[in-house]
């Protein structure tokens, strides 16, 4: 239905002081430092996990070389999805109103809503990420404890439902430094930054941040900080909703991405018949990830 002159009444007349609910500022880049964005042109792209060998054996002298194989493991496939939104106005209430509302419709409200929707879209990853019905191309959850593998059984990025803390940061960061590939080998991994809902960002600027240990008396330094473990620090993520989840992101390529397959355009044309005026917006992507490896979370306590 479109917009007509009955619903804005008071922007065909004189004397309106301001319209508002239009001025809102926008939290609208968060996925940034969430995703690692690529172009795509095609309707879904895949990434499969390739492993490597094995740790090499020992050779007995005059004995035959061992022979080891790589093959393909898990696929992850990045669907693209639309998101489209549109309006009408009415030929009399373009012509009526005023106040020049409808460009600020079109160019700020409609905007935010679609921005919002990927916000959502991107943050949403998180929200399931303990969750077992988003699963990934291993058949598991982005954080989970029995990650399969190729020959090293199952592996872990759960760090077991603990509140942020600096012992349990600690803990993290240590079984990040022991992250292995699908046949057992070390992969150097290390932390990059720490994701968390506003709630714990006041817990986070003092675990991450101060030059002594949080909370205590004693004199030792903030290992973490002095160590520089979390090189980026910390982001807030105001679209989490589990306000004790915490997501620690590595430097292990292909974890999270985002693929952009058609960007955000707009578009406005006449109808005919009506005369009134029709603002569409519309883009497509997909958000997902490849290698687990890439994060390692906690679901909180509670």
């Amino acid at each position: 239905m479109a917009i007509n002159r009955a619903n804005i009444a008071k922007e065909l007349l004189p004397g309106l002081n301001a319209v508002f609910g239009l001025e809102y500022g926008s939290v609208d880049n968060e996925h940034e430092p969430l995703y690692v964005v690529e172009n795509s042109d095609r309707a879904f792209e895949e990434e499969v996990l390739f492993t490597g060998f094995a740790t090499a054996p020992t050779k007995s002298e005059g004995a035959a070389i061992q022979y080891d194989s790589a093959q393909e493991n898990y696929t992850a496939r990045y669907t693209a999805e639309t998101v489209a939104l549109a309006f009408a106005i009415t030929e009399e209430a373009m012509e009526d109103n005023l106040y020049d509302t409808f460009s600020k419709v079109k160019s700020r409200s409609l905007a935010r809503a679609m921005a919002n929707t990927k916000q959502t879209k991107a943050a949403n990853v998180f929200n399931n990420a303990f969750s077992t019905s988003y699963l990934g191309g291993d058949g598991q959850p982005l954080i989970s404890d029995s990650h399969p593998t190729i020959s090293d059984g199952d592996q872990d990025n759960d760090l077991d439902t603990v509140d942020l803390s600096e012992t349990n940061l600690e803990t993290a960061l240590i079984a990040i430094q022991k992250t292995k590939d699908d046949r057992g080998i070390l992969v150097g991994a290390s932390a990059v930054c720490l994701h968390i809902d506003p709630t714990n960002q006041f817990n986070a600027e003092r675990i991450l941040n101060s030059p002594g240990r949080p909370s205590s008396a004693n004199n030792d330094i903030n290992a973490v900080n002095n160590m520089g473990l979390i090189p980026d620090g910390y982001y807030v993520n105001r679209r989490f909703t589990d306000t004790n989840a915490f997501y620690i992101k590595t430097d292990v390529p292909n974890g999270t991405k985002m693929f952009v397959r058609a960007p955000l355009q707009t578009k406005m044309e006449p109808d005919f018949d009506t005369g009134n005026m029709r603002f569409k917006a519309r883009e497509r992507y997909s958000f997902g990830w490849s290698d687990w490896r890439g994060w390692y979370g906690s679901a909180g306590s509670s």
